[in-house]
């Protein structure tokens, strides 16, 4: 039964995978889609990227850069009602905004991303947090909505991507 459970678990993972490449824009090398995910056509893939449960959705394009991981049940909304419109509590039309991922960013579980938003390269993102502004370079952000409460040392982060440290 051990047996079965793994090669399940396998057969999840692969359709998952061919998924995110169907539909995606780009991919880049290395994708790893370890749990649910799926993402919009306007979704562009860097090398390394570690989905373990994201779903992009909306017509906003989205760009990941490299070495992106993200935690189980995530995130990213790229499109909304339009509540300043001909009704009330919103009409029939919709605004898409864009969403850049930088390169060495780290999701927590449950993110949730909207639109309009660039988190700069190696930033993290604690677990259950709401991404609404931008997010610097190095910054440690979580809450609701997301505020930078600390940054990596970063010249240790220069150095480990100097070596190619990357997970």
């Amino acid at each position: 039964m051990k047996w079965f459970k793994q090669w399940l678990k396998k057969r999840k993972k692969q359709r998952y995978h061919r998924k995110v490449v169907r539909t995606a824009k780009t991919v880049g090398t290395g994708l790893k889609v370890n749990g649910p995910s799926g993402v919009n056509i306007n979704t562009t893939l860097g090398d390394n990227v570690n989905f373990n449960g994201m779903r992009i959705s909306g017509h906003g394009k989205v760009t990941i850069g490299d070495n992106f991981h993200s935690g189980p049940e995530c995130l990213i909304i790229t499109s909304f009602h339009n509540y300043e419109g001909t009704r009330i509590p919103y009409d029939n039309t919709y605004i898409h905004k864009n969403v850049i991922i930088e390169n060495n960013v780290w999701l927590g579980s449950r993110v949730i991303v909207l639109g309009g938003v660039t988190i700069h390269e190696g930033a993290i993102i604690q677990a259950g947090s709401t991404v609404v502004s931008d997010i610097p370079k190095g910054g440690i952000a979580g809450g609701h909505p997301a505020k930078v409460f600390k940054y990596r040392d970063l010249v240790h982060y220069d150095e480990l991507k100097l070596l190619g440290a990357f997970h």
